[in-house]
């Protein structure tokens, strides 16, 4: 056509001066410019052939050229680029771009000389320069490259050469983003897509410039540089590979670079492979590599790439020789690589056995080296671990790790930076150490147990001299980022598990202590517990003694809380006494300056003797009685290494002389005790001298004393001088017990303490006065010890203070500080005397002390004192504790010991108001002004202070709770907020939440408001709740609630004669939601529980399990105390038995109500759940029933047997049913009635009665006249037989089997007559012939547990009711309770006639099965054994030589053309279409198919992010054309125009079926718009309407499925056409 136009308007004249002015004059449009194109074109054609005019054309073309092509050019982008880049303007101005660079590339050719081509390049060049670093220039720089690319291959490549070269240098960097602020995405394509390569045909100067600049030394590629570089290596690769097949001679290409032969070239390959995010540019790399393999193939020459970092193999080498294998490794690498890009586990999962063929190829068999370079293979794994997929994530990850399993790979730098890289970013995801399906809960991470593995395997073959950096470097990775708790776990385990090396010194330890700073901040106390211990057992395995200190040592071991993991009495303290023991002669020693301040020794001893020394010793530096306390860290330290030392010294002497250990520990001590003997007598002893000695006091007597969850027994299999050393340190302290209590007498009493930082002293005497008082207790108390004689003058003093400062003088400093002192003393010691009995007077009368504490105005706040006689005071207020905090822990203190009073004479409490007259004990004696105040407080104190506040309403509520009702409400109210308001402090919340149940649900409370039914009973129902809603969120909330009000009615049961538990009666809801209670965990939140059980079950081999106390705030332990509690009740006892029977009546009726909540529900829904819970509830209260009650609730149970019940519910009815059957035959006829309902309203629920039937021999257990039972289940079972239903005629076989051997073994002559018809039935089910689904079944439903094993009375027990079933009916694991949780929950003891936790059967040996599971069959698993697989699925990539988008801006069909793409000359149209989905999916599958084009409405919806999901980057590679609603009968017109056929999707009076319609090759589809079709005025325009046969009942198919059905059948035909033709 484009030759025609040209051959016509020549005809007109054939002077090109004529013709090419009259085309020049005018608006420059796309068609006169394009037009212009063709002219100059074929006037070029006919110059080639020496037609053209010598003489004229050349000046033509240069004033067509400097006259109007380059002033168009220079003048487009201010004319057309006004609007946006997406819409008619912009495409017009590309169309005018392109025509006039093609139309200056003929008058560079047609100029005659090569003067004007280098000329237009200068001045573009220029151009170029000057619009590229200023912004809003775009449209410059785009007509700059557009005329460089159209003149660049009519430069001479020799004399041009300094030009050619300039021309790539600016377009390298243009491409490449030399600037800050980058090129645009479009500049970019446009120099890749146009410029490069034609500057690549160049050749010579050009092609170097461009390949040096990709070479050039440098810092590695960052991630935004990758894609441009391969974006230009894939524009210039033609140039860089040769086209396979191209027979090249040397010496040419000697002349070209070789891409193949450099490092670099290859390094940025692997980069996009493995780093870059968008898929296009992993594509370029993917398609680079094949090239440069194809490339090898067929020239067949050696070739290797020059070394250019590290040592090992060629990044890509080739061999003739070895051309099968390399053919081979490489085509399954591209093919992983091609499939990891689909990012589905189903498709990726058969490669990968491929990967380990990858392995194989790429180690020698001959000397185990490396035949390919590592980093290949790490880029697929680099590409896993990026997947958005987590299990493609997880899979990649065990892949890894499994390397070293079953061949041992050569070393390699690489490696070793991958695991510390990529693998360890990819381990910090938590989600990756869940359990496989199938694996117990508990029994630990798989891929924990790889790293394990893998982390031991691979540092033990590590160099040696390799190994100290690659775990420095390990634990340095650690310390680089905030892990959770799970991974850090897992990390420290397998680091821990590494044999013993010496390969860290002090940076190693130094990291492992910054790694253990990091674990700080988790919030699972146990797995932080357990990663600190596996921390300090990887410093014991892998720290070179000789390379570190004690001193060093020794703070390393600070950085181990001793209250969650290194406490004494461990298996892991004596590990490391062990290890000290061992190597303690071998430390390095310091210079005498270091950082401590002593010489350090070799020995342990020698090393804690100095320590002590210089720790007791006065620093010269720090005078003054005003300076704060010191730090608790030295004395931790000291006090740590001081017990490790004995310790030590007590393992070398274990079977010598005892006394050994005693002197040690006096040696250490000596100089402590020195100075603790001299407090009472020493007035002028410094002050941190006296601080720095009770701290240490007080550490090593914490330390020393064990604490927490079996410490002391654990202790005693370890060290069983334990009690010895605890011994001699208390009776050490004792004998310093005088002087201290002395001194803190004086200090306390004696307005010492007169500034905010004594306080903190204050509390440190305090704590020391209160471990004295314990020791005292501890051997004996008795009267006129010291302490005793400290603690009268102690309260007489500070009762004094406190009645000397209300006096109303201004308050000072000192006098205030010394108010607070003597507040907190007394409230200390009325701890102590509340606490020991043995501190409590003979008398109960009120003395001194209760007297002025009675009288003590409450809420009583200190006053802020003046600041002028102490000027430091704002100073340290705000550097120790604001004033504020002060008087807080004032008040705080004030309830304390009103909660001492009211405890000691709550007998005296009046239950209300105005029946004393003149109270003795005023706060006692006035309760209402007491709860008043209270309340007040709560407003007043901070959260952290409000504990003894609640310990006193828990006495004066009951009190009050009948005379002051609104008040004790309004008081719950209070308290409640402060407990909402707290759900997620952890250290203050649990404490407040035990005492806020305490006093709310005390049973005097619970039974007066059940007694008076007001509204304190229906505001403690809605505070349970509440707390139960709060659960929900923060687990172990109603842990605390039930078991506290289990066990107080356990012990108010008790104390009655009657065991009265009227009080639960009203509070039966409580236990009824205890016993459904659980909520479904999110996936984390289920994975952090799972480790947790993990490292509990690992015992003490943890020690933290030892030490960290476990709470049991796990929500089976709700269950576990409802359970236990109903355990205990005794069904005999009246008031017993009416608790059982209502809260029995409840469960049923919730049950009724779950079920009419969702009739259908999923299994291990939350309503599957509750169900499950109700009726393992209702099998424990069985026993308690009698026939009375039953008679009552029978009804229900067989009606909840009716219901289409999951697996587990339907085991537990069918139970209960049996046994309720079992124990009172009366209600067999009740039985019986049940199937004799209509078929129709039974459906397969009468399964559940036929299963009950099959266990008929139980029920009939204890009748001796069996006959009539036995005929009528065998009439009704016969009945069942014969129904319609497979799975209903199963179960009434098995029934048949079971009932019919009774009948054999009874005799029973009246069935004679059935017996050939019974026993050829069950013959011929026994002996079903074929492999079928029917024998099978068969097989199984007899296999089958609830048949073949169980037996509904010998496995009647907890075990089997909470653990066993659950497990066997498929329920989640979340749902089972293992019976050691029964036990461990020791709150509510275990009933000693109570002898049914454990079951006697083979039940619990079982594994989880169904009868109606499909046949899995012995070989299902050999597939995933299999090394590799035979086909794998693969993703078509319909390119040519895979050669990727080199040019976005080409017109579509010409792209389609370079890629190898079929086009067909289908046109679809889908503007009437609104949804971005199904235009999405439009999109896609007409780019599958090959369509022309697709029409859309706007070209908007392309940034639609559905559209772009469904899409999948179609609209990339598939023309897309705008055409708006309102002009489709224009557009169509013009179609039908151009010969197209309009054929319309929709259902009409004419219409054709699509089976029999023959689709033209011209053929336009017209799709309609979802609701409304196509309508009325486009039909008409339509040639032929075509609908799709529908076999079913609804009306139509979706828009998209409709579509892409005609898209398909278009196509199709098209297929066979050639075919037939051919044919």
């Amino acid at each position: 056509m484009e030759w025609v136009l040209a051959d016509a308007l020549l005809s007109q004249s054939r002077d090109p001066r004529v013709l090419l002015g009259a085309l020049c004059r005018g608006e420059a449009s796309a068609e006169r410019v394009e037009t212009l194109r063709f002219l100059l074109q074929r006037l070029e054609d006919e110059e080639a052939r020496g037609g053209g005019g010598a003489g004229a054309l050349p000046e033509a073309a240069h004033e067509v050229a400097a006259g109007y092509l380059v002033p168009l050019l220079r003048g487009l982008p201010g004319r057309l680029m006004g609007g946006a880049d997406t819409g008619p303007p912009a495409r017009q101005r590309r169309r005018v771009l392109r025509a006039a660079g093609a139309a200056l590339r003929s008058c560079a050719r047609l100029a005659g000389g090569p003067q004007l081509a280098a000329a237009l390049a200068e001045e573009a060049l220029r151009d170029l320069l000057a619009a590229r670093p200023a912004p809003g220039l775009e449209g410059a720089c785009e007509a700059a490259v557009e005329v460089l690319a159209a003149v660049g291959p009519c430069l001479r490549p020799l004399e041009d050469a300094p030009l050619l070269e300039r021309v790539a240098q600016a377009a390298l960097a243009l491409a490449l983003g030399g600037d800050e602020a980058g090129p645009s995405e479009d500049a970019v394509a446009l120099v890749a897509g146009r410029l490069l390569p034609a500057l690549g045909q160049c050749g010579g100067a050009a092609l170097r410039a461009v390949w040096g600049g990709l070479v050039a030394p440098g810092p590695p590629l960052g991630p935004g540089l990758v894609g441009p570089q391969l974006l230009v290596l894939s524009a210039l690769a033609e140039k860089l590979l040769p086209e396979p097949g191209v027979d090249c001679a040397p010496v040419a290409r000697e002349a070209g670079p070789d891409a193949r032969r450099c490092w670099r070239f290859w390094r940025t390959v692997q980069a996009g492979l493995a780093w870059a995010e968008d898929a296009l540019t992993r594509k370029r790399a993917r398609y680079l590599l094949q090239r440069a393999v194809e490339v090898s193939a067929e020239q067949g020459a050696d070739c290797a790439c020059a070394p250019g970092e590290g040592t090992g193999p060629s990044l890509f080498w080739w061999s003739e020789k070895k051309k099968d294998e390399l053919l081979k490794f490489w085509e399954n690498y591209i093919l992983i690589m091609e499939t990891l890009e689909g990012n589905q586990i189903h498709v990726i999962k058969p490669v990968l056995p491929k990967l380990n063929n990858l392995f194989e190829y790429a180690v020698s068999e001959e000397n185990g080296c490396w035949l390919f370079h590592p980093s290949w293979h790490l880029c697929i794994y680099k590409r896993m671990f990026e997947s958005e997929n987590k299990i493609l994530t997880k899979e990649g990850v065990t892949h890894f790790l499994e390397l070293y399993e079953t061949r041992v790979l050569p070393f390699s730098p690489e490696f070793s930076e991958f695991i510390i890289g990529p693998l360890m970013d990819a381990l910090s995801e938590s989600s990756l150490y869940s359990r496989s399906p199938g694996q117990l809960i508990g029994s630990g991470s798989p891929l924990g147990l790889k790293l394990q593995k893998f982390l031991v395997t691979y540092i033990s073959l590590l160099p040696e001299e390799i190994k100290s950096s690659f775990l420095l470097k390990f634990i340095q990775k650690m310390t680089s980022r905030h892990w959770c708790a799970i991974p850090i776990l897992f990390l420290s385990k397998a680091l821990a598990s590494v044999p013993r090396c010496k390969a860290l010194g002090v940076e190693g330890l130094l990291a492992l202590r910054d790694v253990l700073q990091c674990t700080m901040i988790t919030h699972q106390i146990l797995l932080r517990g357990a990663a600190q211990c596996y921390l300090l057992q990887a410093a014991i395995n892998l720290v070179d003694v000789e390379k570190v200190s004690l001193s060093d040592m020794a703070t390393f071991l600070m950085s181990v809380r001793q209250e969650e993991s290194l406490r004494r009495g461990t298996s892991l303290w004596t590990e490391l006494c062990d290890w000290l023991c061992v190597h303690e002669s071998c430390f390095r020693r310091n210079s005498p300056s270091s950082s401590v301040g002593l010489a350090e020794t070799s020995s342990l001893n020698a090393y804690v003797k100095n320590l002590i020394h210089e720790y007791i010793k006065s620093p010269a530096w720090e005078r003054g009685e005003n300076c704060c306390m010191p730090d608790w860290f030295e004395a931790k330290l000291v006090a740590m290494m001081v017990l490790l030392a004995v310790d030590v010294e007590g393992m070398k002497s274990q079977y010598s002389e005892k006394r050994r250990t005693q002197n040690v520990l006096r040696i250490f001590l000596d100089p402590l005790l020195d100075a603790l003997v001299k407090f009472g007598t020493n007035a002028y002893m410094p002050l941190l001298k006296t601080d720095r000695c009770l701290q240490l006091l007080l550490k090593l007597l914490h330390t020393c004393l064990l604490k927490g969850s079996g410490t002391q027994d654990v202790a005693q299999s370890f060290f069983p001088h334990t009690d010895e050393v605890s011994t001699l340190l208390q009776n050490f302290v004792m004998s310093t017990t005088e002087s201290i209590s002395e001194f803190i007498l004086r200090r306390l009493t004696m307005n010492e303490l007169s500034s905010v930082s004594d306080l903190d002293r204050c509390h440190l005497y305090l704590m020391v006065l209160t471990e004295l008082i314990n020791l005292h207790l501890k051997i004996g108390w008795k009267r006129g010890n010291p302490i005793w004689r400290v603690i009268s003058p102690l309260i007489n003093a500070s009762i004094r203070h406190l009645q000397e400062m209300g006096s109303g003088q201004e308050p000072t400093l000192g006098t205030q500080i010394q108010r607070a002192v003597s507040m907190a003393t007394l409230a200390k010691v009325c701890e102590a005397i509340d606490q020991k009995s043995e501190l409590q007077p003979d008398s109960l009368d009120a003395g001194p002390m209760e007297r002025f504490l009675s009288s003590l105005q409450l809420n009583q706040t200190l006053q802020k004192p003046l600041t002028e006689e102490d000027g430091s005071f704002s100073e340290e207020s705000s550097s120790s504790q604001g004033w504020g905090k002060i008087v807080a822990q004032y008040i705080h203190d004030q309830w304390v010991c009103l909660s001492f009073l009211l405890k000691k004479y709550h007998t005296l409490i009046p239950t209300s108001e105005g029946e004393i007259l003149e109270p003795v004990l005023p706060a006692v004696q006035m309760p209402v002004r007491t709860l008043q105040s209270a309340l007040e407080a709560l407003t007043i104190l901070p959260s952290d202070q409000v504990l003894p506040v609640f310990h006193c309403m828990k006495i004066l509520v009951p009190k009050l709770l009948t005379s002051c009702e609104s008040l004790c409400i309004e008081s719950f109210d209070m308290a409640w907020k402060i407990i909402a308001s707290l759900s997620n402090t952890q250290l203050v919340f649990w404490p407040n939440l035990r005492a806020f149940v305490q006093f709310v649900f005390d049973p005097k409370v619970l039974t007066i408001a059940a007694k008076t039914k007001g509204q304190t009973y229906f505001k403690i129902k809605e505070i349970m709740y509440k707390i139960i809603e709060m659960s929900a969120m923060k687990t172990g909330v109603f842990n605390i609630l039930i078991s506290y009000c289990c066990q107080s009615w356990i012990v108010s049961a008790s104390n009655v004669s009657q065991g009265s538990l009227s009080s639960a009666n009203n509070y039966s809801e409580l236990v009824l939601e205890a016993c459904v209670f659980g909520t479904v965990f999110r996936r984390d939140q289920r994975l952090i529980q799972d480790i947790q059980t993990f490292v509990e079950n690992l015992g003490h081999d943890c020690a933290a399990n030892v030490v960290i106390e476990n709470t049991k705030r796990e929500d089976h332990y709700v269950r576990i105390c409802a359970v236990k509690f109903l355990c205990l009740l005794d069904g005999s006892n009246m008031s017993h038995k009416l608790f059982i029977e209502d809260l029995a009546v409840k469960l049923l009726d919730k049950d009724e109500l779950v079920s009419k909540s969702r009739t259908r529900y999923y299994v291990n829904s939350h309503q599957h759940r509750v169900k499950n819970r109700i009726w393992q509830t209702l099998l424990v209260l069985f026993p308690r029933f009698d026939q009375n009650f039953l008679n009552r609730i029978i009804d229900k149970i067989f009606q909840a047997g009716f219901i289409n019940n999951q697996a587990s519910i339907k085991y537990f009815i069918e139970w209960i049913i049996i046994l309720i059957l079992h124990k009172f035959p009366q209600f067999l006829p009740k039985f019986w009635d049940c199937f004799s309902y209509g078929e129709e309203n039974l459906k397969t629920s009468i399964c559940t009665f036929l299963s009950v039937l099959s266990h008929l021999d139980i029920i009939t257990e204890n009748i001796p006249e069996k006959k009539l039972i036995l005929k009528q289940a065998l009439i009704i079972v016969l009945h069942w037989c014969f129904n319609h239903n497979f799975s209903i005629r199963l179960y009434a076989m098995v029934a048949l089997k079971k009932i019919w051997s009774m009948c054999k073994s009874l005799h029973i002559e009246e069935l004679d007559a059935l017996t050939s018809v019974i026993e050829s039935s069950l013959d011929q089910v026994e002996n079903m012939h074929g492999a079928g689904n029917a024998k099978k079944n068969w097989q199984r439903i007899q296999e089958h547990f609830f048949f073949a094993t169980f037996h509904p009375l010998k496995d009647y027990c907890l075990e089997t009711i909470f653990y066993v079933l659950p497990r066997l009916s498929g329920l989640v694991e979340d749902e089972w309770i293992a019976i050691d949780k029964f036990t461990r929950f020791t709150d509510i003891p275990l009933d000693t006639g109570f002898q049914w936790y454990l079951s006697p059967t083979q039940l619990c040996e079982l594994t989880p099965s169904d009868w109606s599971q499909q046949d899995i069959g012995p070989h299902s698993g050999e597939a995933d054994n299999q090394s590799e697989w035979a086909d794998v699925q693969k993703k078509i990539i319909p390119w040519k030589n895979n050669a990727p988008d080199l040019d976005l801006e080409l017109v579509f069909q010409d792209r389609a053309a370079r890629l190898g793409k079929s086009i067909s000359r289908l046109v679809v149209v889908a503007s009437l279409i609104d949804k971005p989905t199904n235009l999405g999916g439009l999109c896609r599958t007409c780019e599958v198919f090959g369509a022309s084009a697709l029409v859309v409405s706007s070209l908007q919806c392309i940034r639609d992010k559905q559209f772009q999901h469904l899409s999948v980057s179609a609209e990339q590679w598939l023309p897309l054309v705008e055409v708006k609603p309102p002009q489709l009968i224009d557009y169509l017109q013009e179609k039908k125009a151009e010969g197209y056929t309009i054929v319309g999707v929709e259902q009409t009076a004419r219409s054709v079926d699509l089976t029999q319609f023959c689709f033209p090759e011209k053929s336009l589809l017209l799709l309609g718009n979802e609701r409304e079709g196509i309508p009325a005025n486009l039909i008409q325009q339509l040639d032929v309407c075509v609908e799709i046969p529908q076999q079913g009942i609804i009306r139509s198919l979706n828009v998209h499925v409709s579509g892409a059905l005609l898209i398909w059948e278009y196509t199709r035909q098209q297929l066979l056409r050639p075919r037939d033709a051919g044919s």
